[in-house]
């Protein structure tokens, strides 16, 4: 290790270019920890404006949001009214119309309700002929019968013989009359048979 003696002779002996190099070297050695210090304060300013940035841009983001969704809630809100409005000057133009939409509509609703109501109806309607044709040929049959034993009461009077005592009294006459009355909803009907003897009326079915 050299004195400083020996350091200040070697210092005279070096040339003026050598010594110029040597002080750069040890400015550059004493500055390097607070250029350090000044970049790292650099980037962190940079960082931190870059973040204040992107919360500036986020925040504007939100307002034009916001915006937009006021806006559109101001233009459905407006489509509503006009379209108020318009209903309102139509009923204006044409007071019946609307009138006329809803009896449409209920003609429709009972037309549903017809369908199958005409179904019932037209079974009813054919049940109410079979019944009608069944009763009529018992009406035949029945008045066969009747026309037999009047026949036969008539002939039981011209022989005068002892079945006088068996006789029906109310059979005593060819007088006979038979009355249908007929009451027809396509559901039910009444039929009435009135026999007339000796001035006597019975119900003889109903």
């Amino acid at each position: 290790m050299a004195t400083p003696k020996q350091q200040q002779m070697l210092e005279q002996q070096q040339s003026p270019m050598q010594r110029v190099k040597n002080s750069g070297v040890m400015m550059m050695m004493s500055e390097s920890p607070v250029n350090d210090e000044k970049e790292e304060e650099m980037a962190e300013s940079a960082l931190a404006l870059f973040r204040a940035k992107e919360e500036e841009i986020e925040r504007k983001k939100m307002e034009v949001r916001d915006r937009v969704q006021a806006y559109m809630g101001r233009v459905e809100e407006a489509t509503r009214r006009l379209a108020d409005i318009r209903e309102e000057l139509d009923d204006l133009v044409d007071p019946m119309r609307k009138d006329v939409a809803i009896l449409r509509k209920r003609i429709d609703t009972i037309n549903r309700e017809m369908k199958p109501l005409g179904q019932t109806c037209q079974k009813k309607e054919k049940e109410y002929k079979e019944a009608l044709e069944a009763f009529n040929d018992k009406n035949k049959e029945k008045a066969q019968l009747v026309s037999k034993l009047m026949e036969r009461e008539t002939e039981d009077e011209e022989t005068g013989g002892t079945q006088q005592k068996h006789r029906n009294p109310s059979l005593n006459s060819a007088d006979y009359n038979t009355t249908i009355c007929f009451c027809i909803p396509f559901v039910w009907f009444d039929l009435r048979f009135t026999c007339s003897f000796n001035g006597n009326c019975y119900d003889v079915g109903k």
